[in-house]
């Protein structure tokens, strides 16, 4: 069955929930910080890689050339939230804008900080009418401990079967030195998603329109730095303005 789409709900993790614009934080005169010009270090294919490498390894993959990029179509995507239900990635912009985050999981220490980091932003995203979502390919149990663990109030949801994933064009199969370090530290990939396979999405952030047309993107291991939450918020602002 379907989860609702409907009004937010802080105790709730289980449906994506656009956040309606409220008349203290929407005035014209508030406005996101100017995009920063630093960002933290990648990590691309395994939680230590340099930026250097995130850069070939996105090479490598042919991600840089297949993924989705501003101007083209969001995909369909059928995922599950904390509770196992099913959620239509379309329904994360249906109301207005939303911020799309991929993530490797919970176990993964940057993604958490990541996480964290956005949980900051509440008022900004309900001057800016924009659903904040993450997208992960745990399992719905780990999904709602990776809620839990890290304190958010935003949808977090499972793409176990990659559809999200495969859709955007961010998924791949880890290489073989890859597959050994996550071995060496615990990290179980298929045990975790529960689908038997050595495959993670690249983290990247998108911005969706209504429309569902992309309107930015970024792919870890792209050339321009890792966007920190103000500069997607900032991007957010420039293409839709304040609701």
């Amino acid at each position: 069955m379907n989860s609702p789409i409907s009004p937010p709900a802080p105790s709730s993790t289980s449906t994506i929930t656009s956040i309606p614009s409220s008349s203290s934080s929407s005035s014209s005169s508030s406005s996101i910080p100017a995009p920063a010009t630093t960002a933290p270090q990648a990590t691309f294919g395994s939680p230590y890689a340099a930026p250097d490498a995130a850069a070939e390894l996105l090479r490598s993959t042919g991600i840089g050339v297949r993924a989705l990029r501003a101007g083209d179509a969001a995909p369909y995507g059928a995922l599950l939230d904390a509770r196992g239900g099913t959620v239509a990635l379309p329904d994360a912009w249906r109301n207005g804008p939303a911020i799309v985050l991929f993530i490797r999981g919970g176990w993964c220490r940057a993604c958490s900080l990541l996480l964290r980091h956005w949980r900051e932003y509440g008022d900004e995203l309900r001057a800016l009418n924009t659903t904040l979502i993450a997208v992960s390919p745990q399992s719905p149990e780990l999904t709602d401990r990776t809620v839990v663990d890290n304190g958010v109030d935003f949808a977090v949801l499972s793409d176990p079967e990659l559809a999200a994933a495969n859709g955007f064009g961010i998924s791949f199969t880890l290489s073989p030195d890859a597959v050994d370090l996550y071995a060496a530290n615990g990290i179980d990939v298929p045990v975790l998603n529960g689908n038997g396979l050595w495959v993670l999405p690249v983290p990247a952030t998108y911005v969706v329109g209504p429309d569902g047309v992309i309107r930015y993107a970024h792919i870890e291991g792209d050339p321009t730095p890792a966007p920190k939450p103000e500069d997607v918020l900032f991007e957010v602002e420039e293409r839709f303005g304040w609701q």
